[in-house]
């Protein structure tokens, strides 16, 4: 499978970038503002607000771009639902099956 961005299209990484940048910038004025409040100066609080939802906005946004990310390249690498068989799990259920057919007897 080959996935090709189009001219202009941000890549995913490029995504990642740009929100990992929001991330610090949030996070610089949000502790500017706690310093301002612990001196008693209260005019920054409505910014750091709007900082933090800012700063929830891009958190949410950067783990939708990871997660998207990380499963483009495990398409790229081919190991498409490969992490997700749990073959323990299949196991015991195999045997919990065949045990209630024992226990059911022949039938016949």
């Amino acid at each position: 499978m080959t996935i090709t961005f189009s001219v202009g299209e941000n890549t995913p990484d490029a995504v990642l970038a740009v929100t990992a940048d929001w991330l610090s910038e949030a996070a610089e004025v949000i502790a500017l503002t706690v310093q301002a409040v612990k001196r008693g100066e209260f005019d920054h609080v409505k910014e750091a607000r709007a900082q933090v939802a800012n700063l929830r906005t891009a958190l949410q946004l950067y783990i939708e771009e990871r997660n998207k990310v990380e499963k483009l390249r495990k398409q790229a690498a081919g190991a498409v639902g490969a992490a997700g068989l749990d073959f323990d799990a299949a196991r015991d259920e195999i045997g919990r099956r065949l045990a209630r057919l024992r226990d059911a007897g022949g039938g016949g």
